[in-house]
C-alpha cells in the first residue's frame, strides 16, 4: 500500500515543508522498499503562494521587505538537522535590485518557482496532488490512518499523517465587532470587519465620505494604496493628484503612528554578536521556571537587556565620537546592571550624552504618550513632522545602532520561538519597530496627509456607534470628535480556535486538541506534532503557521539569520519521513482538481 501525507494548506508554509521533505528524503528513507507516497496538497488556492501570496490581486500591492530579504532556502547559518540546500533570494530570482519592494505579484511567481523546485526535488514514487478545496474535518484514532474531508466530496482522503499549514485564518466577529456590525446594519452604515484587505469589499466606501479607519499597520497601507491609486490618483513626486473618488480616510490606533519605516541603508562592519543577555540557556531557564513563566515578569527585561546590549554595542564600535568611555568599560558595567533599574539609566546618562543616541523601548513604543494638540490643524502638522523625522532618521546610517536593534529582534524572535506563545503584545511590537512598511510608502502617506485624503486621529481612539453614526475619539486631540458613516478595522482577525472559520480547526478544538491562554493551537516546539489537553503530542497530527502557539516567523524569512521557520520546517519534515519511512521514483504534480 502506498502511504499518504495530507498537507491542509498550500502557500508558502507547505511549500517549506515540501522542499524540506525533498532534502532530508535521501539520508532517511530512500531504498526502504516502500511502494511510494501521496501527497495531497488541500487548499482552494494555488500551490506556492496560496491565498495571501496569489497571483490574482491588484499590481499596486508590494511586498513589505526589500527583495534581496526575502528566500525559501537555507544557507550555513541555519541550525538543521538536515542538509542545507542553499537557492536564489527573490532579488537573485528576478534579476531585480535587492533594495526594491517588488510587487506582491512578483513573489507569487517566485513561489510557485520554489513549489515546482521543490515537487521536482522529491524522490521517486512521490506524488503531489493538489485539491483545490476546503478541506472541513480530520478524523481518526491515534493509531489508525487518518481521514480528511474535503468539501463537496463524498469520499474523505486516507493519511497516514496529517500537516495543518492554513496559514492566516478568516474568524467570527468577537463581541466588539459583533455589535459594531449589528449597529451598521440596522443604521444603513458600513462597517468592514478585520480582514485580508484584499479580500474587503471596499467598493462599499463612497467617494468624498468620511471614514474611520481603526489600525496603523501593514493592512492599513495595503487599504491606503487601493483606496487611492486603486481609483486612479497618482502620485506626482511630493504630490499626490487625487481622482475625485477617493473617501476621507480618518486613521487612529493605540500608538497613533504608523509602523517604523523599514531601515534604508545596509550594514557595514562587526555585527553585534547576538545572542548575549537571551540565548539558549536563558531559555532553558526560562521554561524550568515553577508554575510556569511569565512573559513580562521573566521575558521581557532579558529582551529589553538584549536589544540594548545590540544598540549600544553598535553606537561605541561605529560612533565613539558620541559616547564618553571606552566600551570594553560600559559593556562590563552593562552586565552587572539589571535591566530598567536606575543603575542602568545613570550608566547610559553618564556614557551616552545625547538622548537621540539612547534605546528606551518604553517611548517606542508610547510615542504619543502624554502629548496633546490644541488644534486639527496643529495635530496633522505634528504627525506629519513625526513621520519625516522617522523617515530621515530610518535613512540615516549616522542612526545605525537602529539597524543593530533590528539584527537584535531577529535574534529574540528566533529564541523565543521555544517559549511558544507570548502574547499579542510582543508580537505586535516587534511588527511595529522591525516589520514596518517601505519608505516610499509613508512618503506616500505623507503626500495623502497633504492633500487631505488621510487625516490623522492620535493615539488610543476610542471608537463609538451612537446616533445613527460611529463616532471617533482619542486624547491627543482632547474634545474633537469625528463622525462617520463607514469604519473600517484595518487588521487582520486573530487567529483563535474558538472564532476560526476554517471548520476543521474548530471541530479540531472541541475533540480535545488544546489550545493556549490566547486561543492559539497547542503544538510539541520539537516538532509541531499537535497536542492534546493533557499534553500528549498526537503521533500522526502537525501543525505550523500563525494559529499555533509555534508561529515564530513567517512562511519565508531573511537570508542569512538562522530562520526558525527553516528549522520548524526541518524538524517536521524530518518527523514526517521517519513515520512514513518512504523513497522509490520520482517526485511528479498531478493537474489542480
Amino acid at each position: 500500500m502506498r502511504r499518504s501525507l495530507v498537507i491542509v494548506g498550500a502557500g508558502p508554509r507547505a511549500t517549506g515543508i515540501l522542499e524540506r521533505l525533498g532534502a532530508n528524503a535521501p539520508e532517511l528513507y530512500e531504498g526502504s522498499g516502500i511502494e511510494g507516497l501521496d501527497i495531497h496538497l488541500v487548499d482552494p488556492y494555488p500551490p506556492g503562494g496560496g491565498r495571501i501570496w496569489r497571483h490574482d490581486q491588484s499590481p499596486l500591492l508590494w511586498m513589505n521587505s526589500q527583495a534581496q530579504d526575502v528566500t525559501m532556502f537555507t544557507d550555513e547559518t541555519v541550525e538543521v538537522t538536515g542538509p542545507v540546500l542553499p537557492g536564489p533570494a527573490l532579488h537573485e530570482w528576478t534579476g531585480r535590485d535587492g533594495r526594491a519592494f517588488l510587487g506582491r505579484r512578483e513573489q507569487s511567481g517566485y513561489m510557485r518557482w520554489v513549489y515546482e523546485k521543490a515537487v521536482a526535488a522529491l524522490p521517486e514514487g512521490v506524488t503531489v496532488h493538489h485539491h483545490r478545496r476546503r478541506a472541513l474535518r480530520v478524523a481518526g484514532a491515534r493509531d489508525t490512518r487518518q481521514e480528511v474531508v474535503l468539501e463537496g466530496v463524498e469520499a474523505p482522503l486516507a493519511a497516514d499523517l496529517v500537516i495543518l499549514a492554513q496559514g492566516h485564518l478568516d474568524a467570527e466577529l468577537d463581541e466588539e465587532q459583533t455589535e459594531l456590525a449589528a449597529y451598521a446594519e440596522s443604521n444603513g452604515l458600513v462597517h468592514l470587519p478585520p480582514d485580508f484587505t484584499a479580500d474587503s469589499d471596499l467598493s462599499r466606501l463612497a467617494p468624498g465620505a468620511p471614514v474611520i479607519v481603526r489600525g496603523f499597520g501593514l493592512a492599513f497601507v495595503d487599504l491606503m494604496v487601493l483606496l487611492t491609486e486603486g481609483r486612479g490618483g497618482r502620485h506626482e513626486g511630493d504630490t499626490y493628484a487625487p481622482s475625485g473618488r477617493e473617501p476621507v480616510l480618518y486613521v487612529g490606533s493605540r500608538r497613533g503612528v504608523p509602523y517604523h519605516s523599514k531601515i534604508g541603508y545596509d550594514w557595514e562592519g562587526e555585527r553585534p554578536p547576538l545572542p548575549r543577555y537571551l540565548g539558549p540557556r536563558q531559555i532553558d531557564e526560562i521554561l524550568a521556571v515553577p508554575g510556569g513563566f511569565d512573559f513580562r515578569r521573566d521575558v521581557w527585561p532579558l529582551v529589553e537587556k538584549e536589544l540594548g546590549f545590540a544598540h549600544y554595542h553598535r553606537l561605541f564600535a561605529a560612533h565613539p565620537e558620541r559616547t564618553r568611555t571606552a566600551w570594553t568599560d560600559f559593556d562590563e558595567k552593562y552586565e552587572a546592571c539589571a535591566p530598567g533599574s536606575p543603575e542602568l539609566d545613570a550608566l547610559v546618562t553618564s556614557a551616552v550624552p545625547d538622548p537621540a543616541d539612547r534605546l528606551d523601548l518604553t517611548d517606542l513604543d508610547h510615542p504619543l504618550t502624554g502629548v496633546r494638540y490644541t488644534s486639527y490643524e496643529a495635530l496633522q502638522e505634528g504627525l506629519r513632522g513625526y513621520i519625516e523625522s522617522d523617515l530621515t532618521r530610518r535613512h540615516d546610517p549616522e542612526y545605525s545602532p537602529d539597524l543593530a536593534v533590528f539584527l537584535g529582534l531577529l535574534s529574540v524572535y528566533g529564541q523565543l520561538v521555544r517559549l511558544g506563545d507570548v502574547g499579542e503584545w510582543w508580537h505586535g511590537f516587534f511588527s511595529y519597530l522591525a516589520s514596518g512598511p517601505p519608505g516610499p510608502r509613508l512618503r506616500q502617506l505623507l503626500a495623502l496627509s497633504r492633500a487631505g485624503v488621510v487625516r490623522f486621529l492620535g493615539a488610543d481612539v476610542q471608537v463609538a456607534a451612537e446616533d445613527g453614526v460611529f463616532r471617533a475619539q482619542s486624547p491627543t486631540l482632547p474634545g474633537q470628535v469625528t463622525e462617520a458613516r463607514a469604519l473600517v478595522e484595518a487588521r487582520l482577525p486573530q487567529p483563535t480556535l474558538a472564532r476560526a472559520k476554517d471548520p476543521l480547526l474548530r471541530a479540531l478544538h472541541a475533540e480535545g486538541a488544546a489550545s493556549t491562554e490566547a486561543g492559539l493551537l497547542s503544538v510539541d516546539p520539537a516538532d509541531g506534532r499537535v497536542l492534546d489537553r493533557a499534553g500528549v503530542p498526537h503521533p500522526r497530527r502537525f501543525a505550523l503557521g500563525p494559529h499555533t502557539n509555534a508561529r515564530g516567523a513567517g512562511a519565508f524569512t531573511r537570508p542569512r539569520t538562522n530562520s526558525p521557520t527553516f528549522r520548524q520546517n526541518d524538524a517536521t519534515a524530518r518527523a514526517v519521513l521517519d513515520f512514513l519511512r518512504t523513497s522509490t521514483t520520482r517526485g511528479s504534480h498531478v493537474p489542480d482538481q
